[in-house]
């Protein structure tokens, strides 16, 4: 049999109930009737020693006999007991119960227990019964001994119907019945708290998995409190919202390689096929032959970047940590842009803090994280303007700033510049060969490093990106002050 949660709990709460219905029952009431039997019984043991010490000096004359007789019935009366004197013998001489008539006026003995032993009751003043056949019902009978002279000469026997000791044990007892209604009355409204805050939200929880599992990320989950299901709730919303949005980037992504593969290769074959039917006149083949090795490289770089990124894995990266000059970096890289630079007649600025600047980093991919920030200001630069690349130092790090007095980036825009293949209407106009990578490859490079990069843009005044590495000295790491 399937149980869930909810029917476990109420299942657990009627065994529970029916569980403590029979404890209270039979050991509770037992208890109970033990603890009242015992005063009880202590109360009539007092009564009977008390009337043997009293009338002891009149139990052996039968006319004070009657006297005491009378006297006793009006006690047994208000008490709901009856007494009864006995000889050791076995011979009642005095039952406040017994008609005054049916007296043996010569033997003052009104009747004879059979049997009567008193040493078989043992150290127990009291016994339960039917008193040698006295009673119909069982009663309770307390012994009490009337003694003379050091010498035992019959006994107090003070009488009670067992039903008033259940009575008495009943009205006790009865409130652990009401304590134990109110309890699981009370207990109820544990299921009710259960229902509300760990029941029905776990369904819904349950219910936004199995939407997950058939691809719908889109289901949200509203979670009615801030404690921890609530918060796993949200937790849950995020994931699939993440889930979510890796399966559009995934789409973007196929979609994005697979049209910036689709235009050059339509190019690439398109020009080839013109060449092949003669529509592309022999004189204007190195023309068109330009225009292939262009589209060839376009296919290269694109094929290098995603290389690249996938190499970038965090959980898979692997760095070459050596020490360096950055200066020496910087420049050797802006030689590779001085004929297009040339060609655009820009300029660069460079200041340094120093002649020579250590840092520890992977030298390739810092490489590239430079490369890519001066290609990316050059391309957003306007003609006849300045590039400002700066080196300085701060505490234990460097810092190097790459600053262009372009286009500059739209507030809106700044978080999607590192998303691949993000490329902005103005880079797509001005250089095809651009693949959308060039940021997010270096992006991913500073965070291998466990390094920052920063971004400050303004529209129609420029963009400057910075970032850090951890510096050395001599080529050894700085010690830490």
């Amino acid at each position: 049999m399937n149980f869930n949660l909810f029917k476990k709990f109420v299942f657990l709460y009627i065994l529970v109930g029916i569980v403590s219905f029979l404890g209270v029952t039979f050991f509770s009431y037992q208890r109970d009737y033990d603890k009242v039997y015992a005063e009880y019984t202590d109360t009539l043991y007092k009564q009977a020693n008390e009337i043997a010490n009293e009338y002891a000096s009149d139990y052996f004359s039968s006319e004070h006999l009657r006297i005491i007789e009378r006297e006793l019935s009006t006690i047994a009366t208000l008490s709901h007991s009856r007494i009864l004197f006995i000889n050791p013998d076995g011979q009642v001489l005095l039952d406040t119960d017994y008609p005054a008539s049916s007296y043996d006026k010569e033997l003052s003995v009104l009747y004879t227990l059979s049997d009567f032993d008193y040493t078989s009751f043992g150290t127990s003043h009291a016994q339960t019964g039917l008193l040698y056949g006295i009673f119909d019902t069982p009663h309770i009978s307390v012994f009490a001994p009337i003694t003379n002279s050091f010498t035992t000469k019959g006994y107090v026997a003070v009488n009670v119907p067992q039903s008033v000791i259940s009575q008495q044990v009943y009205t006790v007892f009865n409130t652990n019945y009401f304590t134990l209604g109110i309890v699981m009355f009370l207990s109820i409204s544990f299921i009710l708290l259960y229902v509300i805050h760990i029941h029905r939200p776990l369904k819904h929880i349950a219910k936004a998995i199995t939407e997950y599992g058939k691809g719908n990320l889109s289901y949200k989950i509203q979670p009615k409190y801030n404690d921890e299901i609530g918060r796993l709730a949200l937790s849950l919303n995020y994931m699939a919202n993440k889930l979510n949005e890796s399966e559009q980037y995934q789409q973007k992504f196929l979609s994005n390689i697979s049209h910036d593969f689709r235009s050059p290769l339509t190019s690439i074959k398109g020009y080839l096929e013109a060449m092949s039917d003669g529509t592309i006149p022999p004189e204007m083949m190195p023309k068109y032959f330009d225009i292939l090795l262009f589209e060839t490289d376009r296919l290269t770089k694109l094929t290098s970047n995603i290389l690249t990124l996938n190499e970038l894995d965090p959980k898979t990266v692997q760095l070459d940590m050596t020490d360096f000059d950055i200066n020496g970096i910087i420049k050797h890289t802006i030689e590779t842009f001085e004929g297009a630079c040339k060609k655009r007649k820009i300029q660069f600025q460079l200041t340094f803090s120093s002649d020579v600047q250590y840092v520890r980093a992977d030298k390739g991919k810092i490489s590239q994280v430079i490369y890519n920030l001066i290609d990316n200001a050059i391309k957003f630069s306007q003609d006849n303007s300045f590039i400002y690349i700066q080196v300085r130092d701060k505490g234990e790090k460097t810092y190097i700033s790459v600053k262009d007095n372009g286009i500059g980036i739209p507030k809106e825009n700044l978080d999607k510049i590192w998303d691949r293949f993000y490329k902005s209407d103005t880079s797509r106009g001005r250089d095809k060969k651009g693949s959308g990578l060039g940021l997010s490859i270096t992006r991913e490079i500073i965070l291998s490093h466990k390094e920052h990069i920063d971004v400050v843009s303004t529209p129609g005044v420029g963009t400057e990106f910075t970032f850090s590495l951890p510096k050395t000295k001599n080529g050894k790491n700085l010690p830490i002050t």
